[in-house]
């Protein structure tokens, strides 16, 4: 690599490093310590074919790395198991209601690694449809329905948990 990808490589890691962990730790529902792995392999992919990826979208094909390679372990386990989410980093403005957002991760762990990628990529990073269909490999339609499960196994439990609660 040249001196000025290697600069530019730099300036990405120091700008996007914290928003790749926390996609990792929320795609993968796992520890902090597993995301950072999955945050770590993401950027020696994006390293070693920064010359090539630079002037596209390199944020883009970390995430995607991220989110195969969190759906790879998943399958590897051979059964998804019920984990813990480590805290996310939270300021006093990011997060009004602590509350809600535990009960919304806590959710959000109990659903399929690739419905879960789903609702992260399209509702936290804010994706579009079509993107998050790119970043998976799948299709619009299929980001669609997965997002419309993903969304209603959530309401659902919200409402029995709120019921209980009552």
């Amino acid at each position: 690599m040249t001196d000025d990808d290697e600069a530019a490589f730099d300036e990405f890691l120091a700008a996007r490093s914290t928003s790749l962990l926390r996609t990792a730790m929320l795609v993968c529902g796992a520890t902090r310590h597993d995301a950072e792995d999955l945050v770590q392999h993401a950027l020696e992919k994006v390293y070693r074919n920064w010359p090539r990826i630079r002037r596209d979208n390199p944020e883009a094909y970390a995430r995607k790395v991220i989110v195969n390679a969190a759906i790879s372990r998943s399958r590897r386990r051979g059964v998804i198991r019920e984990i813990t989410f480590a805290r996310l980093p939270e300021t006093a403005a990011d997060s009004p209601d602590l509350d809600l957002r535990d009960t919304l991760i806590a959710e959000l762990r109990r659903l399929p690694p690739r419905m879960r990628a789903v609702l992260v990529l399209r509702y936290w990073e804010d994706q579009s449809e079509q993107a998050t269909a790119a970043l998976l490999g799948c299709s619009v339609g299929s980001v669609k329905s997965q997002a419309a499960r993903g969304l209603a196994r959530i309401r659902e439990n919200l409402d029995v948990s709120e019921e209980v609660t009552r």
